[in-house]
């Protein structure tokens, strides 16, 4: 049977269902199998017992609708054989005896009805009842009672009803439950030997209520003033009386579950606006203004496009940016449309700057309507178009052209290709990739003449860096979108890099079939040398960096070396792309620079540190990741997370944060193993190095506490590699 995500039962089909109604009355059968038919139900309709037993021979029933007029042994035999099984029944029923409820609800029947004047109203509860269950099998009660035959009780009334149930005879394990699944509700008995249940929640409402979230209805033998004020001032968000009633702690355990579902989905959809928002924020240029027109948000994008501050535009009418060539009729048009219409208008708007100038956006600005159909706000996304209206008035004045005058066409086409000529690097090829153009300026660059390229294959210039792949790739951006611009990397016959900025767009016959394509290209091989040197400069600098903060801790240079090489290769193993690997490698070398901030008599002591002194000591991983946090670099931003988490632990344990599990950025669970496996393979100051199989058998100890255990595995299976890098920088 398929799962649901949502208990409305408009957003589900209950196709494929097979439903099993047992009804003696033939008007009434009709009736409810009418019902159920609408829904999409496989229904089928007997009158007898004898006819349901066949029907379950046959078929795989999932609900049973059981209507008796007056219950006999049969009924009640019939009932108790589905105690166990996997179908759940629906009792409708005259009767209302309060004995006879208990026993279907202990039996486990899913709910007793009273077929009264309102009984086809409760045919719609039923269904929601049946989604509702369905939706349980995602939600995870906790039973937190000393007790064996309460908890077993619980446990079938509540598994029956698809939840999973969690079971804790005490704190303690109520405790290791709680942080390590996902719980929904929890039934907590204040009773639990010598604890007491309230005592818990108040002690760990924090935990429970606000950080899991866990909704916790107490049960109590004896409810006064004193538990009922304990227990909800606690975090309870219920209490019920012991001996409790069946039917009470299925419908609340329903109700809070379906509570806290909705709750869930409210939180769900008020992240997923937000991120909405902060994507437009990103994308576009915001602006929100009250019905008079002030305005009374702008983003980061409109200040900057405008020139003004955020306080200098808050509380302001949209007046202040409104440019003297705007026709007030435009204005008059969109405030019709957005006030008195309320609906969206679309269209180009010229505003003027803080500095006078001016810009174009193409600007939608939607009414934002309440519940009563009143405008609440005006919200107006705008795109900056300035750059294009610019260019298309500029072609107005400059270039208009009388189609009867060709030859000043022709002279003009020549004109710009001339431009075009001796202003870039001309290449053209074919369909098949053959060179069918060149210019000078290409034969310049690239050492070749013009008959030595010309009807000869790319792959002449090709560099070995870049395969066929990325060249089909941009062909096929090219087809669909007519144009590609990037960085192109090519080998000149002398053997040379030479690096372009390039254009490539489809060169079209008339009827729009491509014929060749055009690339116009400006060398950039000095600036992308400049950028590698200036790259390999700031490799160094890290290296130096981390290698003076080993200095300091008395230990050498090729610590670091060691350190960048281990993290390198357990990236690579990890599955991080050789770019990552890279700049892991160059910016692992940093992960101890906080300790230059470190005293050198707590740095550098041979014995023990006290917990005073450690508590020093931890602080050098803040202190190197406020040193580096505020850095664009990629190098220096990944080692501000290195020099942060590295001394985190996977069990939570460590430090700044106290992060665990995968919450720890894959760098700083790599760098952990890197730097702890060379550490305590190296001579310190409080230290002798030790031996290799006392290192490994502590990395099995820790496997799952201090370190990620996937990396200890790679670390296991490819030791020999770890070691050969050991060995290499002694």
């Amino acid at each position: 049977m398929k799962s649901i995500c949502s208990a409305n039962l408009k957003d589900f089909t209950f196709t494929n269902y097979n439903l099993l109604i047992i009804e003696d009355t033939k008007s009434l059968n009709n009736i409810i199998t009418k019902e159920f038919v609408s829904d999409s139900f496989n229904c089928f309709s007997v009158m007898t017992l004898k006819d349901a037993y066949e029907i379950i021979k046959i078929h795989k029933i999932y609900y049973i609708i059981f209507s008796i007029t007056k219950f006999d042994d049969n009924d009640l035999e019939f009932i108790k054989r589905f105690e166990h099984r996997s179908e759940k029944i629906f009792v409708l029923s005259s009767e209302s005896d309060k004995y006879l409820r208990e026993f279907c609800y202990e039996k486990g029947v899913v709910d007793y009805i009273i077929k009264d004047k309102n009984f086809l109203c409760k045919i719609e509860q039923i269904k929601k009842t049946m989604v509702q269950l369905e939706k349980n099998k995602s939600k995870t009660i906790l039973i937190v009672d000393n007790s064996l035959m309460i908890q077993e009780h619980l446990k079938n009334l509540l598994s029956n009803r698809y939840y999973t149930i969690e079971i804790a005879s005490n704190i303690k394990e109520a405790l290791d439950i709680i942080n390590n699944k996902k719980i929904d509700l929890m039934f907590l008995d204040v009773v639990l030997g010598n604890e007491n249940g309230i005592h818990f929640l108040e002690k760990y409402t924090h935990l429970i209520v606000d950080t899991k979230k866990i909704a916790t209805i107490v049960i109590a033998s004896n409810i006064d003033a004193e538990i009922l004020r304990d227990g909800l001032q606690a975090g309870a968000v219920d209490i019920i009386r012991k001996p409790y009633i069946v039917e009470e702690i299925i419908l609340k355990a329903d109700l809070w579950i379906d509570y806290k579902s909705k709750a869930d989905e409210i939180l769900c959809a008020t992240q997923i606006l937000t991120e909405y928002k902060d994507a437009v924020d990103e994308r576009s240029i915001v602006s929100k203004s009250n019905l008079s027109g002030v305005i009374t948000y702008v983003n980061a994008m409109f200040c900057e496009l405008s020139g003004y501050t955020k306080e200098e535009l808050l509380g302001k009418n949209h007046n202040i940016l409104r440019h003297y060539d705007m026709p007030s009729e435009i204005y008059a048009d969109l405030w019709f449309t957005i006030k008195e219409l309320k609906q969206t208008w679309q269209g180009k708007i010229k505003n003027k700057k803080k500095d006078g100038s001016y810009y174009w956006v193409d600007a939608l600005i939607k009414p934002i309507i309440n519940s009563d159909g009143e405008i609440e706000e005006f919200i107006a996304l705008r795109n900056d178009i300035t750059e294009s209206e610019n260019l298309k008035n500029e072609l107005k004045k400059q270039y208009f052209i009388a189609s009867d005058k060709y030859e000043d066409i022709q002279y003009l086409s020549k004109l710009y290709e001339n431009a075009i000529e001796e202003s870039n690097i001309i290449l053209r090829i074919d369909l098949n990739r053959n060179i069918t153009y060149v210019n000078e300026m290409f034969c310049k660059i690239s050492g070749y003449s013009f008959d030595e390229v010309v009807g000869k294959s790319y792959s002449i210039i090709q560099h070995p860096d870049v395969n066929n792949e990325d060249l089909y790739n941009i062909i096929a951006i090219i087809d669909k979108e007519n144009i590609w611009k990037g960085d192109i990397k090519n080998i000149s016959k002398d053997g040379q890099t030479y690096h372009s900025l390039a254009t490539v767009v489809p060169i079209k016959n008339k009827n729009g079939k491509i014929i060749e394509y055009m690339s116009m290209r400006k060398d950039i091989t000095e600036l992308v040398n400049l950028h590698t040197e200036i790259e390999e400069t700031q490799r160094e600098l890290i290296y130096k960096l981390g290698e003076i903060g080993e200095t300091r801790s008395k230990e050498t240079g090729n610590h670091v070396k060691r350190v960048a090489e281990y993290s390198k290769l357990l990236a690579l193993l990890y599955g991080l792309s050789n770019e990552e690997a890279e700049l892991l490698k160059y910016a692992s070398p940093m992960h101890d620079i906080g300790k230059i901030g470190i005293a050198d008599n707590i740095l550098n002591k041979p014995g023990r540190l006290t917990i005073e002194e450690f508590a020093i000591m931890k602080k050098h991983a803040a202190i190197g990741y406020d040193m580096l946090k505020g850095s664009n670099r990629k190098i220096l931003k990944t080692s501000a997370i290195v020099a942060n988490e590295h001394h985190e632990k996977w069990d939570g344990s460590g430090y700044p944060k106290g992060l665990e599990g995968e919450n720890i950025h894959i760098y700083g669970r790599i760098t952990a193993i890197a730097d702890v496996f060379d550490a305590l393979a190296s001579d310190r100051p409080y230290k002798k190095a030790w031996d290799l199989e006392k290192i490994l058998e502590l990395f099995r100890e820790q496997k799952g506490k201090h370190f990620d255990p996937y990396l200890i595995d790679l670390f296991f299976e490819n030791l020999d590699k770890f070691l050969k890098i050991k060995n290499k920088f002694k």
